[in-house]
């Protein structure tokens, strides 16, 4: 194909509340973030990536993880996600139960260690081992 490129493809989703995305995304988790100039949100990613991020009157939560941010150490990676204020979910049901910190502890057959949290739009997001 050449009319069909995926050189520059990028990734976007809704929030309710632009400002607080921005604030979220900029300084709570530290992201570069800009207003383009149909004043939406891009966030640059620092391996050359960029996700969009748009205002939507009527938005509803993606039931789903929308990103995804491997780390190192996952427990360190929480404790500065609560110290930031964000807070992790904590699941106590058979099949995602996690830890007081919020953390479902991996093994084989059940994926790596992974941690959610939610954006100000109520989208979820997770720290995950990289390991």
């Amino acid at each position: 194909m050449t009319a069909f490129q995926t050189t520059h493809a990028f990734s976007g989703f809704s929030v309710d509340d632009i400002d607080a995305a921005r604030s979220f995304y900029g300084d709570t988790l530290g992201f570069d973030v800009t207003t383009n100039a149909m004043g939406f949100l891009d966030i640059h990613l620092p391996d050359g990536g960029s996700i969009l991020v748009y205002a939507k009157p009527n938005h509803t939560p993606a039931s789903f993880t929308i990103l995804n941010f491997p780390v190192d150490d996952i427990d360190a990676a929480v404790d500065e996600l609560n110290g930031r204020g964000v807070v992790t979910k904590i699941y106590d049901d058979s099949e995602f139960a996690t830890d007081e910190k919020g953390i479902l502890r991996g093994g084989p057959d059940r994926g790596p260690d992974i941690a959610w949290f939610t954006d100000p739009a109520g989208n979820v997001l997770a720290v995950m081992s990289a390991a």
